[in-house]
């Protein structure tokens, strides 16, 4: 197990002028808590521990060595007696890597808890989500996680873990902050800035104050998930604790929602999705739908379906998506299938109406085409089908007949047909398009 603070006990850190000067023995970690970013490479840490002080001049080390530990971001706050115990400096000593050493001015003796806070790289969270339907298909059980993956060199046991929504724009990567040879650059020589539009520069105190920002609020119980917004971030607090050592993963559950309502819909529209039925599956994040108290992470969703009253499960499809607002709604590209189809056929094709230019060449006519569209479920439940026909010109006309639901023009060159099926059934319909080509445009009138 590896540790950010340890105590060292080096003749060569301490002068025979400083021989009197106490070096605290650092006790073990009372609470830790992680604010982990999923827009940047970032973790604010928080330790509480309680320092056994002298009365007088006190030495603490503190070792980030095999670690991503940034450290121009270490800050130590005494919880207690503020106003008898100063914190005067971090150094880092010459010629000695991954090692600082705070100065602490102790008007008292004793315990005292201390907060040691910093910035760490190579902890990272993403959100993935479990979606179960009926066998009806009409609502849904769905359960979101979250898995917190630990690549700092940190071992983090008992940690409070909480989650933040949005972007955060830095000057410096921490991971290469922690890998400087000197923490703040090669002695002597400033470290170079790298170019930033005004705009878009952070100060350090606005970078802290928005670190500070995220560390409001404290579990409470029943376990849940704690959710807060933070102006243009979102905080998501794990209640509970969790041990996450460095080099693992570890997957944590965020919510469980039964009975969502969903809408299953099969799209056909070959210029998008080529001859394949795609299916989609929607919902909405309000409360009418069982959610909308909160944003949705973006992640991958897979859906499977209930079978039989064993509990048996059969997968359905997966989709990825972005942050869902509430009161916004989602539909999920679940992928082709094959027990919805629907085959178009050209029955009949023609043209008419030719126009001539004065030198007998042809410079108008039209193009008449008619469909016929079979819409066929196997499957044991009712569907929703919509057929989108697209035809690559704002002028044409249509008639349609035949058994659909539904007709609606969609844009200047798409229309859609809209059909309910009930289990293990056949739907056909038929159009006829006409199109109007080079000077016969100017007699089309619009449909």
């Amino acid at each position: 197990m590896k540790r950010v603070l340890t105590l060292f006990v080096s003749l060569m850190l301490i002068s025979t002028a400083q021989a009197k000067v106490d070096l605290v023995t650092l006790p073990s970690r009372d609470t830790v808590q992680l604010t982990i970013y999923n827009s940047a490479d970032m973790t604010l840490v928080r330790e509480s521990r309680a320092l056994t002080l002298k009365n007088g001049q006190n030495k603490l080390q503190f070792s980030w060595a095999n670690t991503l530990i940034d450290p121009t971001s270490l800050e130590m706050l005494p919880k207690a007696n503020a106003d008898k115990i100063d914190i005067a400096e971090l150094v880092y000593p010459p010629r000695v890597r991954n090692l600082g050493l705070w100065n602490i001015n102790s008007g008292v003796g004793g315990k005292v808890p201390v907060e040691i806070t910093y910035l760490t790289s190579g902890l990272s969270w993403r959100a993935f989500y479990m979606g179960t339907l009926t066998e009806d298909e009409k609502t849904m059980r769905l359960q979101g996680y979250v898995r917190v993956t630990n690549n700092s060199g940190e071992d983090y046991e008992n940690a409070q873990t909480r989650l933040i929504v949005g972007k955060v724009h830095i000057l410096d990567q921490i991971a290469e902050l922690a890998r400087r040879e000197y923490p703040y650059g090669r002695p002597g020589v400033a470290p170079p800035q790298p170019a930033m539009p005004a705009s878009r520069r952070k100060s350090g105190r606005e970078v802290r104050v928005m670190m500070e920002a995220a560390s409001v609020g404290a579990p409470s119980k029943p376990k849940a998930v704690k959710k807060e917004g933070l102006s243009e971030y979102f905080l998501y607090t794990i209640e509970g604790t969790e041990t996450i050592p460095t080099g693992w993963s570890k997957r944590l559950l965020s919510f469980d929602i039964e009975d969502v309502p969903v809408v299953n819909l099969y799209k056909y529209e070959e210029k998008r999705y080529g001859s394949s039925v795609v299916r989609f599956l929607s919902f909405k994040n309000d409360q009418e739908h069982e959610l909308g108290e909160t944003p949705i992470p973006g992640g991958m969703l897979k859906v499977y379906r209930g079978v039989g009253d064993a509990g048996h499960l059969s997968y359905t499809g997966q989709s990825s998506f972005k942050y869902i607002p509430v009161d916004e709604d989602v539909e999920l590209n679940l992928g082709p299938v094959a027990n919805v189809v629907v085959k178009p056929k050209l029955m009949d094709f023609k043209t008419e109406n030719y126009r001539f230019d004065n030198r007998g060449n042809v410079s108008g006519w039209d193009e008449i085409r008619t469909f016929n569209i079979e819409v066929k479920n196997t499957r044991e439940i009712p569907v929703k089908v919509e057929i989108q026909r697209n035809f690559n010109t704002q002028y044409w006309d249509i008639t349609e007949t035949g058994d659909f639901d539904n007709y609606e023009k969609v844009d200047l060159g798409t229309v859609k047909f809209t059909l309910m099926l009930k289990p293990g059934s056949v739907r056909k319909f038929e159009y006829t398009l006409r199109t109007y080509h080079g000077m016969r445009q100017e007699n089309w009138r619009g449909n």
